[in-house]
Order: structure tokens, then C-alpha cells, then sequence
């Protein structure tokens, strides 16, 4: 490989090639795909899509590995086309859409770039993710379990999220401490989204999940108070962790009007 995996930026290089194969089999790359990859790293992704797109955007942030892929790839010759930048600043919005995303996502930074993400869930038709396990398993937990939480929330109410394959530590270089799993998220449409103001959707959940061993009454005493939690049928001795995506909807949509 000749290159040092860089513990900032979270590098860990996918080299076993049947995982790779699922991976390309899962996303199913079409060659007029809009396709965009996070942290192209070695190319381990990067090469068997490349066979199927007539044209491949990477975003990438570190300069040792722009280097090998601008002399792997001469750019203006070739179908890959290199932005240096950091996924989690980058513009997406500057791209064609319908965007088609994938990508071994740091694990340090991977919350922060899936709500980055999400802010542009109108210009995407679907994202495949290698995260960390525990990540994959609270996107895609249900009420009322150890992983259902904020980030479980601020997703499903905005994509279909399905995990597709758990991946272990032996499948990359370094080796990461953790296992890892394959993720697919697609956007709903429009009429789909209940949510009318999401800003206050996104205040209401990270209140309700701020100190989650404690009852919505202490934590949503700024919104509602016991006669709100009447008018909606919740229980203000419940703890976030027991309301479902539509009961969060319910509040919110309350709340706006």
C-alpha cells in the first residue's frame, strides 16, 4: 500500500475483496449514476465502480491520497473527478442530482457527516454507508431499547434505513477495534414528511434526549406542560426513549401551529 493510515482522519482501508463485492452488489451502480464517494482512500470501492459509471466524483481530504489518485487518475483524462476537501464542509449542492452517495466513513466524524448528509436528503437518491456497527444499530433501533436515541429520531423520520451486512475488524487495514456494518438510506419523498417546522422538530428531540434518564416533564417542561401532554395522549412520565419518530412528529407539528 505504501501509506500510513492517519489515526485524524479515521483511516482504516476496506481490503477484503468479498466484502468489496457485496458492497458493489448492494448499491447496484448504473453507468449514468450521479455518484459521489466519501474518502476514496486507496480505491478500494473506487475501482470496481468506476468499471460500471461513465463518470465517478470522490471527495477526499488527505493530500497523500489526492496525490496517488490525480497520478493514478490524470484529471481531465479521466472518469474520476477529485474534489480536496473535507466531506463534512463540502458543498453538495454543487453537484448534478439525483446524488447517489457511498462511502467507509470515518468512524470519528460519522454523526456529524450523516446529519451533513442529510441536509441535502432532497437532492439524494440513496446512500451506502460503512459505519461502525453500534452506529448502524441505533439508525436503525426501535422505542424502548439501549440504542434508540437521538440520532435514531433525527433519521427515521427523514429516510428508509436498512442495515445490509455486518462487516469485521479482519476486512480492513489497520485492523479497527470494533466491527463495522453496511447501511443503505433513502430518502423519503416529500409527501412522506410529516414534519412542518424541522428546526423545532430538531430542538424538541436533542431537549428529550439531553438527560434521557429523565421523564419528558422535566425535559420538555420548556414546551409543553401537563396539559399539552394531555391534549397529545403522552405520558409525561415517560422517557424519550419510549416515544416513537410519530410521537416526536406529533410534538413538533403541535408545537408549530
Amino acid at each position: 500500500m505504501n501509506h500510513r493510515a492517519k489515526k485524524q482522519f479515521g483511516q482504516n482501508f476496506l481490503v477484503d475483496e468479498q466484502i468489496i463485492t457485496d458492497i458493489i452488489t448492494a448499491i447496484r451502480p448504473e453507468a449514468n449514476d450521479h455518484m459521489v464517494e466519501i474518502g476514496p482512500g486507496l480505491g478500494a470501492l473506487t475501482r470496481p465502480l468506476l468499471k460500471r459509471l461513465n463518470r465517478l466524483q470522490v471527495v477526499e481530504i488527505d493530500r497523500d491520497l489526492i496525490a496517488r489518485l490525480q497520478n493514478e487518475y490524470p484529471q481531465g483524462e479521466s472518469k474520476l473527478v477529485i474534489h480536496a476537501a473535507d466531506a463534512l464542509e463540502f458543498d453538495f449542492a454543487t453537484l448534478p442530482k439525483p446524488l447517489r452517495i457511498v462511502g467507509n466513513l470515518p468512524y470519528n466524524i460519522s454523526t456529524p457527516l450523516l446529519f451533513h448528509f442529510a441536509a441535502y436528503a432532497e437532492r439524494i437518491h440513496d446512500m451506502h454507508f460503512m459505519l461502525q456497527n453500534e452506529v448502524v444499530d441505533r439508525m436503525v433501533a426501535e422505542p424502548s431499547t439501549p440504542e434508540y436515541g437521538r440520532l435514531s429520531v433525527m433519521l427515521q423520520y427523514r429516510f428508509q434505513i436498512e442495515k445490509l451486512l455486518e462487516v469485521p475488524p479482519h476486512s480492513f487495514r489497520p485492523a479497527p477495534k470494533v466491527n463495522s456494518a453496511i447501511v443503505r438510506l433513502i430518502p423519503l419523498v416529500a409527501d412522506e414528511i410529516r414534519i412542518h417546522n424541522e428546526k423545532l422538530y430538531a430542538n424538541i428531540v436533542s431537549a428529550a434526549f439531553g438527560q434521557r434518564r429523565k421523564t419528558l416533564r422535566n425535559t420538555l417542561r420548556v414546551f409543553l406542560n401537563e396539559t399539552d401532554f394531555n391534549f397529545l395522549g403522552i405520558n409525561s412520565q415517560l422517557r424519550a426513549e419510549n416515544l416513537s419518530v410519530r410521537d416526536f412528529e406529533k410534538v413538533a407539528n403541535y408545537l408549530d401551529k
